[in-house]
């Protein structure tokens, strides 16, 4: 693997990771635990129900998470795939250039007589 290529992978790896943080931050703020005079059953309950609910929305973000990075790996295929192609057609062009070259300037020394 290439330094430009762990370059890469780690800077995706940082802005999944920071995603994945903020997203944990915004369900755990919005499911926190209401505080009232509940009995000693109905909170253990809820706190079974809550820890049930976190468990949940944790293997979402995580779900979310990994798409998000097969679709990166995706996207760096293709580019890779496209750039690949490009550089092929560079070429392609520069060695029609260099054949139809002699053959250009034939064609225009012989149209100046």
């Amino acid at each position: 693997m290439n330094p430009e290529t762990q370059y890469e992978d780690s800077v995706s790896i940082m802005v999944l990771e920071n995603i994945k943080n903020k997203l944990l931050h915004a369900f755990r703020t919005t499911a926190e635990p209401r505080a009232s005079s509940e009995s000693s059953t109905d909170l253990s309950t809820a706190g079974r129900s809550f820890q049930a609910n976190e468990e949940l929305r944790r293997a979402k973000i995580d779900g979310a998470i990994s798409w998000l990075r097969s679709e990166l790996l995706e996207m760096r295929l293709q580019d890779r795939q496209l750039a690949q192609t490009l550089l092929g057609l560079n070429t392609e062009i520069q060695r029609l250039r260099r054949e139809s070259g002699p053959i250009l300037l034939d064609t225009n020394s012989s149209d100046q007589h």
